[in-house]
């Protein structure tokens, strides 16, 4: 059916070519030339469009002047192509200047052959003119015209509309079972005073019994063996052990007292131990709640839908193909999408038109000046584009670059660091920054640093926010549970268009934010991840300016300054140091630690930092 329209359509404008022949301005034809290398450009068929003008010269045009412009056709289909095999592509000035330097040509050519009802000198310039012009404005409303298409805008908001509303209902539910998980796990943590007498209840039944002193004991309910067994009970509750004037008041009332406390000890360690794995269940039930809350804070982002912007910048649309079509390349599907934060993204399907390669940055620069915006290619676009469509997807370029620098030592005697750091630059344009303390040192604190900080990439690279993927990031280590070893988690991430940074502190030694004439300190008190299943993340804003630094640091650095108020010294530190390259700052910072540590490195030590600059 595609095939069948674009023949029609062929047919159509071939058909309307022949008409053109007949338009007689001042004795000249300049709708011809221009017409035919307007369409030419569009990929038309050159042979059907000029054997259809071919017939409309033969009865609408004098014979002198049909010769002539029957030579104009294939003069400009060899210039444009010409143009196309060097240069990947023409724009439709150039077409129009060899379209009316070869219609003048001709014109010149017949007056010197005496041809007779020739234009005079004035008419074959005003033609050349007229060529020039035509082509230009003819190529751009026939290219908008070819490229039309009808869409149905509102049918498509209301399927998005209906998708997102969903994903909001899903995150409702998913956000209630996690009540629901959260109200089944609150644990106890020593033991209830109907516990006690249930304790105290299982060793009368046990051991008294069987006593024939059981009547003698307990006959009265003020016997003193009541006030006796629970003090006793009681010892045991808080100290683990009976006291031993609580032994002493029991072997006075019972003669089995012995029996009874070695019975009394048994029965609560095998509480503590049922209350042990009894707790367990209520964690794990926490960190099922914790999922399903990440669950339902991936849904929420996920209901935040983008809004495709083709319906109302259609003529933005229409000058990015027509743009990238002069540079030699042809568009297939193409969207231009506004994102959740409001910046632009414009997503196309591209190949060359002529059949080599050409470069991105072409279109790269078509985009930029139709929107104009400065636009920026996905880093793993292709620098090349080919005969064979390929995606492409491009984004609003930020406003701001960035320049990082890192400086590091591993522990005396340790093979490797248990510090490990990340830097990560996000199609969305922002940095994060990221560092992680494993506990103790070596290879297993390495394992564990590192595994949090492949977790928390994978999460964010798979489009989640970092707060949910700090979330999923501690339930896999709450449940991995091995050898209870945690690790620190800081984070910075920087938005690369707004200079906002944002700060998460989970167990992590304090933060330095370097201005041009003042340091300022972010310190954190929480635990670190994996030792809690409901993950305590404080955050922080702060807007930078050009030429701010981010320095954060591992409890490895502060603690071994041997100093009363290490942050407030490391202030002083990063203040005095002048340099606006973070590599250097980094470095230095660490040279200074080493000389308050006396070049000892008692524990891994890392500094790393980032500066931000206007583009």
């Amino acid at each position: 059916m595609s095939m069948r329209k674009t023949g029609v359509r062929q047919m159509i404008l071939g058909a309307l070519g022949g008409v053109m022949c007949s338009v007689n301005i001042m004795g000249c034809y300049p709708l011809v030339p221009a017409y035919f290398a307007a369409l030419y450009l569009e990929n038309v068929s050159g042979f059907l469009l000029m054997g259809c003008m071919y017939i409309g010269m033969l009865f609408g045009m004098p014979l002198t002047a049909g010769i002539k412009y029957a030579v104009v056709l294939p003069v400009i289909i060899a210039a444009v192509r010409v143009t196309v095999w060097a240069n990947d592509g023409c724009p439709a000035f150039l077409a129009g200047i060899m379209a009316a330097v070869s219609t003048v040509i001709l014109s010149f050519g017949g007056s010197l052959l005496e041809w007779r009802d020739q234009p005079g000198m004035a008419a074959v310039f005003l033609e050349g003119a007229f060529v020039f012009g035509a082509v230009v404005l003819l190529n751009r409303l026939l290219h908008t015209a070819l490229e039309w298409k009808p869409q149905p805008p509102e049918e498509v908001t209301h399927v998005e509309h209906g998708n997102g509303e969903k994903l909001k209902n899903y995150a409702e539910s998913f956000q209630g079972l996690s009540r629901i998980f959260q109200s089944m796990s609150t644990g106890q943590g020593r033991y209830a005073a109907d516990e006690l007498g249930q304790v105290q209840n299982e060793l009368t039944g046990k051991l008294c019994t069987s006593c024939d002193s059981c009547a003698v004991c307990w006959e009265r309910d003020n016997a003193p063996l009541y006030g006796v067994l629970s003090q006793m009970l009681t010892s045991i509750w808080h100290a683990g052990i009976p006291g031993r004037d609580a032994e002493e008041k029991l072997e006075k009332y019972c003669k089995r007292s012995r029996d009874m406390v070695e019975e009394a000890v048994h029965v609560f360690e095998r509480v503590s131990l049922n209350r042990a794995w009894y707790n367990r269940l209520l964690e794990n039930r926490q960190v099922i709640a914790e999922q399903l809350d990440a669950m339902a804070y991936i849904m929420q982002d996920c209901a935040r839908e983008e809004r495709v912007l083709d319906g109302e910048r259609r003529h933005v649309l229409s000058e990015i193909r027509y743009r990238a079509k002069e540079s030699g390349i042809a568009v297939g599907d193409m969207h231009l999408v506004e994102t959740v934060d409001g910046y632009l993204k414009l997503e196309a399907t591209l190949r060359s038109r002529a059949g080599g390669c050409v470069s991105a940055k072409s279109f790269l620069a078509a985009v930029s000046h139709a929107l104009g915006k400065k636009m920026r290619m996905a880093p793993d676009a292709r620098t090349f584009i080919s005969k064979e469509p390929c995606a492409f997807l491009l984004y609003e370029d930020t406003g701001y670059r960035n320049v990082q620098g890192i400086a590091r030592m591993k522990k005396d005697g340790a093979q490797i660091s248990g510090d490990n750091f990340s830097f990560l630059e996000l199609e969305r344009g922002e940095l994060l920054m990221g560092l992680s303390d494993g506990m103790g040192s070596g290879s297993t604190a390495c394992r564990e640093s590192e595994m949090v900080l492949d977790l928390v990439e994978r999460f964010l690279e798979a489009g989640f926010s970092v707060e949910t993927a700090v979330r999923m990031m501690n339930s896999a280590m709450v449940m991995k549970g091995e050898d209870d070893l945690y690790s620190t988690v800081d984070l910075c991430r920087i938005n690369l268009y707004s200079g906002k940074a944002r700060l998460y502190k989970i167990g992590a030694a304090a933060t330095f934010i370097k201005r041009a004439d003042s340091v300022e300190c972010i310190a954190s008190g929480s635990l670190p991840v994996g030792a809690n299943a409901r993950v305590e993340i404080e955050m922080q804003d702060v807007q930078l300016a050009e030429g701010d630094f981010v320095v954060m640091v591992t409890d490895g650095v502060l603690e071994y300054l041997h100093v009363p108020k290490p942050e407030e010294t490391m202030q002083e530190v990063i203040e005095s140091i002048r340099t606006n390259n973070p590599g250097i700052l980094a470095k230095r910072i660490m040279e200074r630690v080493m000389l308050f540590t006396g070049g000892r490195v008692q524990d891994d030590m890392t500094v790393l930092a980032a500066c931000i600059w206007e583009k």
